[in-house]
């Protein structure tokens, strides 16, 4: 994950997550594994994202967990292909969700969502706006600009320095954790791909029993996870 002011690094929440699965007597160590070759995306029909959203989306995420790190980035896992899917189901047009007012911005997250607008929408508004702010005050529309201010304009729209409206101003934190959900879901939901980021940090997955391995700590585990869905990596 780049690292923006406020926010753990993207080291730092891999290994959290390395830490997790530790407690869990699954791991204890989150060793690199080799990189997948990254996956072409350009065949990728979305579901439910025009390509101006599209193209802001493969671009945020790119940033967000860059493929300059140790492990997969966002790109090779597919994160955005994870995104589009759970935008176009129950998700992105928050079916099972209470959604009757009054909303209130400035309210605690505990308090829940506090938008009219569901996640597919905020996507929806939020993507122009922004990019009509990058094009005002960087020139070229987010997708288009340099790795380096886009960091800069992602920062700005985490500060909302650019004092979006307030049924917008959550559109960061949603990004961002759509982003990891896509990282560490399960492959069947469209995003990490190959199941490397569940390898990079050691995780089973979806392994009917690991009891024998509960006690035995400091130990590499030795099994590649499996998905939900009965692939293995």
């Amino acid at each position: 994950m780049r690292d923006l002011p406020g926010l753990p690094s993207r080291r730092g929440f891999l290994k959290a997550s390395a830490a997790t699965a530790a407690i869990a007597g699954i791991a204890s160590h989150a060793k690199a594994e080799q990189k997948p070759e990254p996956v072409a995306l350009t065949e990728y029909k979305p579901d439910c994202l025009k390509p101006s959203e599209w193209a802001f989306v493969m671009a945020a995420v790119a940033r967000l967990i860059p493929s300059d790190g140790e492990g997969p980035g966002a790109i090779e896992t597919r994160v955005p292909v994870f995104i589009d899917k759970q935008l176009a189901g129950d998700y992105g047009k928050a079916s099972d969700w209470y959604m009757v007012g009054p909303y209130q911005p400035a309210a605690s997250p505990l308090r829940g969502w506090q938008t009219p607008l569901n996640p597919l929408e905020t996507y929806q508004q939020a993507i122009p706006v922004f990019d009509e702010w990058c094009k005002q005050t960087h020139g070229k529309i987010f997708a288009e600009l340099d790795p380096a201010t886009q960091d800069k304009a992602l920062t700005s729209l985490q500060k909302d320095e650019m004092k979006i409206k307030p049924e917008l101003r959550e559109f960061f934190s949603i990004l961002l954790a759509n982003t990891k959900e896509g990282y560490f879901s399960d492959p069947m939901y469209g995003g990490n791909h190959g199941m490397a980021a569940w390898k990079y940090i050691g995780f089973p997955g979806a392994r009917g029993s690991y009891k024998e391995w509960v006690g035995k700590h400091n130990v590499k585990y030795p099994l590649g996870p499996v998905s939900i869905s009965g692939e293995r990596g």
